[in-house]
């Protein structure tokens, strides 16, 4: 009860934060929001604390509109960056390997539900899609689609998700690590020189 407490705390005082900053730019608020949405990676804050604090100064619908389009922005970074810095997106290929295995691709469903567990790395998801997609068009797609329900969830229920005790949490927790197993592809993806490098292997 005490972690919860002081996890709520962080949280609290991360979205009070990052609404002291954003309620001072007046008038050009929306726009301030959406921007702090893509800066938000590279500030280590969680995206359900910028979408509370959304929902908290524009209300559920605008504050879940304005996510969703900063979310799809912070997207679009992250796949210039990549391009831009090889080195970077292989580290996170290197995170993928050890966290999703090499040859894991992840279905629709399963980035959906991933988007919606907060401790889940924004970019180790971004990185899944561009995989998915190859293209600039159907990344950014992709992206904003699986944007909408995890903006939604976290913009409506985020303050009330808080309230819960630790017990609820970790089941809703392992619910939806329950529909990423059941959400999966059924085949999985091996190149053709890795393929033949492991039978030279096993011939020795």
């Amino acid at each position: 009860m005490i972690r919860n407490k002081k996890v709520v705390m962080t949280v609290d005082i991360a979205t009070s934060s990052v609404l002291t900053v954003i309620e001072t730019t007046g008038f050009f608020a929306p726009i301030v929001f959406i921007f702090f949405h893509m800066i938000r990676q590279f500030l280590l804050i969680p995206v359900v604390v910028v979408c509370i604090a959304g929902g908290v100064l524009f209300g559920a619908e605008l504050g879940t509109i304005y996510s969703v389009v900063g979310l799809t922005g912070a997207s679009m970074i992250f796949y210039f960056i990549s391009k831009l810095f090889p080195a970077l997106l292989q580290r996170f290929e290197k995170m993928k390997v050890i966290w999703l295995g090499q040859y894991t691709q992840l279905s629709n469903g399963q980035i959906v539900i991933l988007r919606m567990i907060p401790f889940v790395n924004f970019s180790l998801i971004s990185l899944c899609i561009l995989e998915k997609t190859k293209t600039f068009r159907k990344f950014m797609k992709l992206s904003f689609l699986t944007h909408i329900p995890s903006s939604f969830c976290f913009t409506f229920l985020g303050a009330s998700l808080q309230t819960l005790a630790p017990i609820y949490l970790v089941l809703l927790v392992i619910v939806l690590l329950c529909l990423v197993y059941f959400l999966r592809e059924k085949q999985a993806l091996i190149q053709w020189h890795d393929f033949f490098s492991r039978e030279k292997k096993h011939d020795y």
